[in-house]
């Protein structure tokens, strides 16, 4: 009969793998320390990517919006929604073009053509100011016939120069369009993986700044785009009613420059008195008086009403945030100024003020 066998008590079992543990808090530390540093680097190397890629992610989400409410009027999936969407807009832009484009080409080119005899109308006006006669004496100085054909080669080059940045403008609009149509027609899957890059603890935290972000954003859109189009209307209006030529274009520049908050309508108002000038003084000066009434009205009234669904930004942080892209990423880069800084602040308030500081600010 043979013995039973007894386990030999020297002999170990393999233990079954536990949870793993986390990494110590110094090795954390320097993956943090070492992400911000390539995040920094990023930012100063690969700025016109990173821009360009927050410009696509901004239409991507308004495509985005669009889809989900033609999917809420009739069913149509997301997937099939943002090239509706996305045709739709070039449809209606083509059909402006087609009924206010020729009038918008003729105008625009008849205020380049302007342009010379407003600022000798602006000319005459400044010469009796105390130190005008010594500025405009060096801008003359500046423009003779002789210095101006030296530069001649210099300014072909400059030209020459324009076109390619011009070219180079277009294939990255065209570009970011393309990636805005992935963005918004994978939103999820990208949204996903965004999610998966932070630790598993804090992923429904992350996915709800995510979401809020987004939600924060796309209202911005949609009351700038409101805020434009009022500013547009009434700068027309009120030029027409004034008689000053050019009316239309002039309308157009103070809606789209008026995404900028400050010094958009400051530019516009600047062109429409130049170009009032030769009418006389007092038109140009009705002009001024009639921006300055138009922004007091969208900065009490307008903009308090759309913020109450939108997003209130504070004017002293908005100007700063103006000044400091503009200075990092160039004058262009000022037109995501604004919802540059509706991402900081949010990112601040809801990970820095709340998750670190343990302090609620809802």
């Amino acid at each position: 009969m043979p013995h039973p066998t007894h386990p030999d008590p020297t002999h170990t079992h393999p233990t079954p793998p536990g949870p793993k543990q986390p990494a110590p808090a110094s090795l954390r530390l320097v993956a943090l320390i070492t992400a911000l540093i390539l995040l920094a680097a990023a930012a100063v190397f690969w700025s016109g990517l990173l821009l360009m890629g927050f410009a696509a992610i901004l239409i991507a989400i308004a495509l985005r919006a669009g889809a989900r409410g033609l999917h809420a009027l009739t069913g149509l999936p997301m997937r099939g929604g943002v090239p509706v969407v996305l045709l739709a807009v070039l449809a209606l832009a083509a059909l402006g073009l087609r009924l206010a484009g020729r009038s918008v080409a003729d105008q625009f080119g008849q205020l380049v053509q302007t342009l010379p005899q407003s600022w000798q109308a602006a000319r005459d006006t400044l010469s009796g100011l105390p130190g005008a006669d010594s500025l405009l004496g060096r801008i003359d100085d500046g423009l003779r016939s002789g210095e101006m054909a030296q530069r001649l080669p210099d300014m072909l080059g400059m030209v020459l120069g324009g076109l390619n940045s011009a070219l180079g403008v277009l294939s990255s609009v065209f570009l970011m369009l393309i990636l805005s149509v992935y963005l918004a027609m994978e939103g999820d899957l990208y949204r996903r993986g965004a999610i998966r890059l932070v630790p598993i603890r804090h992923r429904p935290r992350a996915a709800r700044i995510l979401d809020e972000l987004a939600g924060q954003l796309g209202r911005w859109m949609a009351g700038q785009a409101l805020d434009m189009i009022i500013v547009a209307v009434l700068v027309g209006v009120g030029l027409w009613l004034l008689d000053v030529p050019l009316a239309l274009i002039l309308a157009v520049i103070a809606g789209l420059t008026n995404i900028v908050p400050i010094i958009g309508p400051f530019l516009s108002g600047a062109v429409a008195v130049l170009v009032a000038l030769p009418q006389g003084l007092d038109t140009a000066l009705w002009v001024a008086a009639m921006f300055t009434v138009i922004q007091v009205l969208e900065g009490d009234v307008l903009m308090p009403m759309i913020q109450k669904y939108a997003v209130a930004l504070p004017p002293a942080l908005t100007l700063l945030a103006l000044i400091a892209v503009g200075a990092l990423f160039g004058p262009a880069a000022v037109i995501l100024a604004t919802p540059l800084l509706i991402v900081a602040m949010h990112l601040i308030r809801r990970i820095y003020v709340e998750d670190v500081l343990g302090d609620p600010t809802d």
